[in-house]
């Protein structure tokens, strides 16, 4: 597919990166200035949730979500060459480690521990219908075996493993951040929960047409 700008014709995949870049960029600084706003807006639900709210709960599982979604990033930068490929990673290594960052930032303002020691999405109040299994605590998280597989791929097939893998994962947060919204009460937490719901979903959107152009969707 082409578009035409300009008398000139300009392949459609060329200007895909360049808008996905720009859509992650406004959904981040968006955020960041979310953060700026709701400090001086005294209209922010409690002034620190409890260590048993849906905020903290949704907080901690989130720092973790995103840091597996970091690890298999790292990993796949390594395994191929591809530049759309490696320029996705970097992308979703950059966010989801400033979100985590974030996360954990507001976890210490508000005098709490990065960990409940109790069950992943407890925060819910209610039963997850979700069963932790080989080390993938929560909706959408890859398995140990799965890791292991993407760390012994190389070329192509780590490429494919890597998309179906985050697919899989930001449907998970999707999820997650689904079920947080409505019942989480800082604005800040709230807010985050809407940026990583539409920023992950149009994120799936590309993966998508990248696991096309290597052969379709199948899952991992």
């Amino acid at each position: 597919m082409h578009r035409r700008e300009a008398g000139v014709t300009v392949p459609w995949r060329a200007l895909r990166w360049p808008l996905a870049m720009l859509a992650a960029a406004v959904l981040v600084c968006g955020t960041f200035l979310v953060v700026l706003a709701a400090g001086a807006d005294g209209d922010d639900g409690p002034a620190v949730p409890d260590t048993a709210s849906a905020d903290a709960g949704f907080a901690r599982d989130m720092v973790v979500h995103h840091q597996q979604a970091v690890e298999m990033s790292l990993i796949v930068r390594d395994r191929t060459d591809d530049e759309d490929v490696r320029r996705l990673a970097y992308d979703i290594v950059n966010t989801q480690a400033n979100q985590r960052g974030m996360l954990l930032g507001w976890l210490d303002q508000w005098e709490l521990p990065a960990s409940s020691g109790g069950p992943p999405m407890a925060w819910m109040g209610h039963e997850m219908p979700f069963e932790a299994r080989d080390g993938a605590l929560m909706p959408g998280m890859a398995t140990d075996t799965q890791i292991r597989r993407l760390r012994a791929a190389g070329g192509e097939e780590a490429e494919v493993l890597y998309l179906r893998l985050m697919t899989a994962h930001h449907r998970g947060g999707v999820q997650m951040s689904q079920m947080a919204e409505p019942v989480v009460e800082t604005r800040v937490v709230r807010r985050l929960a809407g940026t990583t719901l539409r920023g992950q979903q149009s994120e799936i959107e590309l993966m998508r047409d990248m696991l096309e152009e290597r052969g379709g969707i199948v899952k991992p």
